[in-house]
């Protein structure tokens, strides 16, 4: 991955992040964003929400409620940076937190 590219998802995580913080619903202002990985050509951006703290009954519900504040996030993005064009948002839950937490708990377990 490239410097630019890089610097893109920083940005566009930092620009969501203020987003998701403006708007009055506490579910979804209270979310805390991982990563983001944009495609080539800033068409696609998939975001991965930190699903830690969230009961699976819930996930469903908050990938609704993200998906219809999409229009809302990728205006804030529009009118924060500047760009011409906004990336298609994707919601998904990141599992690596959950994975390396997995990991450190067998690792506690034989002893390393």
């Amino acid at each position: 991955m490239s410097v630019h590219a890089k610097r893109l998802d920083a940005r566009l995580l930092e620009y969501l992040q203020e987003a998701l913080g403006a708007l009055d619903n506490p579910e979804l202002s209270n979310l805390t964003l991982t990563a983001v990985h944009c495609s080539r050509g800033k068409y696609h951006a998939v975001i991965y929400v930190d699903g830690s703290f969230i009961d699976t009954k819930q996930r469903g519900a908050l990938l609704k409620a993200l998906k219809k504040a999409t229009p809302i996030l990728r205006a804030h993005v529009l009118q924060v940076s500047g760009w011409f064009k906004c990336p298609q948002l994707a919601f998904e839950f990141d599992t690596q937190l959950e994975q390396a937490q997995k990991l450190d708990d067998l690792f506690a377990r034989i002893g390393l």
